[in-house]
């Protein structure tokens, strides 16, 4: 059972979702905008929130941004909108997944139990001593110390969210090889049915922008998907 925070303006989507979700079991919080977001994160703690774009008084980016100050609780973020920005701004921000408007109840609640479960699993490697020396790749300039996961490029630290840092060093690890959309949706993000081409492509063109002049080792491989070049 996962205590969800489910933000949205309109009364019916709220309704609907929590109603589906607690038939399933799931604890639902219903807020009405991005403020009573905040407010209620900052009183308890929730294992995920759902949280809409476009709401009054505070708009869910702004809500993201304030409640990741405080609290390290995933996000998927809802949007009436399917444009790109909308998701490059949002994995921007940390966003850990995103879906489109009209959406199906069934679907969000199988992406929030990747979600979860993911957010679980690394909260507890990261409480677990690493044993012997960092997992650490160069390649020129670019140096990913996998074990404290810090990017640099000639010197510079890079910071990324999460999900861009798992990309990347999936990307690493198995360079040298194609890799389809598919793969990298099941082993990045953990899902088989419920990930979207479009989730993995706008973090690869994040990706290319945070590595720069060494965007060059993230191929595309036209029909398949992608390769670290090494």
């Amino acid at each position: 059972m996962f205590q969800i925070l489910f933000v949205d303006d309109e009364d019916a989507i709220r309704e609907g979702f929590a109603e589906y979700a607690g038939f399933l079991g799931h604890a639902v919080t219903q807020a009405r905008d991005g403020m009573e977001a905040v407010a209620l994160c900052r009183a308890r703690d929730f294992d995920v929130i759902v949280l809409d774009i476009m709401m009054p008084r505070m708009d869910g980016f702004t809500a993201c941004k304030e409640i990741r100050r405080e609290k390290d609780i995933p996000v998927l973020m809802l949007s009436a909108r399917g444009e790109e920005y909308d998701k490059l701004h949002g994995f921007d921000l940390g966003v850990d997944d995103y879906v489109t408007k009209p959406f199906s109840p069934k679907e969000v609640i199988a992406r929030l139990g990747v979600i979860v479960r993911r957010h679980r699993a690394a909260q507890a490697a990261a409480r677990m001593p690493q044993p012997g020396g960092n997992e650490i790749y160069q390649f020129g300039g670019l140096v990913a110390d996998m074990t404290a996961r810090i990017v640099e490029i000639d010197g510079a630290r890079v910071d990324m969210t999460p999900k861009e840092y798992d990309l990347l060093f999936y990307l690493m690890r198995n360079r040298n090889i194609a890799l389809s959309r598919e793969k990298l949706l099941r082993e990045v993000w953990g899902y088989d049915f419920f990930g979207e081409d479009s989730t993995v492509n706008t973090h690869i063109k994040v990706l290319r922008q945070h590595l720069g002049a060494y965007e060059k080792h993230v191929v595309t491989i036209r029909g398949v998907g992608y390769r670290f070049d090494a």
